[in-house]
């Protein structure tokens, strides 16, 4: 994995998303949002073999980041590609098994979209809702899957949400917790 600031090579495997590569829309992701913030807690939900926890983490040395997906072969894989990538910051964890008292400064996913629109709502509810007051989560959604109607359902469900950028088909959802006015001066 190339990025502008970093270098990794990272281990994949099948039955985890994006074999073999670090998939477009994650690649957008960590090259357009906002560098997260320097300590504290973060959360890369839906973690897969961890190339948004690993980034994180690089780029935050401070701060704690947790790793998070209900997939055990990928948290084995996150184990794996943190003794790689020489991090020490991040926690491998299935959702139950992240504290319920932990809030997040920030939030960035790549999120399972083709689990179903239920079960993504009631992800993106539960996990948005532990946003620190002033914290902020980066979404990465594909438009032809369903990321205008996604950041439609968030603002609807109370959460102020900005299309960050929009670049080869992929959304980058800004979404803050709490119906606000707006993220950055817009409505």
């Amino acid at each position: 994995m190339v990025l502008p600031d970093l270098k990794l090579s990272l281990e994949t495997d099948r039955g985890v998303f994006a074999v073999g590569r670090i998939d477009s829309g994650t690649r957008q992701l960590l090259e357009v949002a906002p560098s997260p913030p320097q300590q504290g807690n973060l959360l890369d939900l839906g973690t897969g073999y961890g190339p948004i926890a690993i980034t994180l983490a690089r780029r935050s040395p401070a701060a704690v980041v947790w790793a998070v997906d209900v997939n055990q072969r990928a948290l084995e894989l996150v184990r794996r590609n943190l003794d790689r990538a020489g991090v020490t910051n991040v926690i491998p964890a299935r959702p139950e098994d992240v504290p319920p008292e932990i809030r997040f400064s920030a939030i960035y996913s790549n999120p399972p979209i083709r689990v179903g629109k239920a079960a993504l709502h009631d992800m993106l509810e539960q996990w948005v809702g532990r946003l620190e007051p002033d914290g902020r989560c980066f979404l990465v959604v594909h438009k032809n899957l369903g990321s205008d109607s996604l950041a439609r359902w968030l603002e609807a469900s109370g959460f102020a949400t900005h299309r960050l950028a929009s670049k080869k088909g992929y959304r980058i959802l800004e979404v803050v917790p709490g119906s606000a006015s707006g993220i950055n001066g817009h409505p």
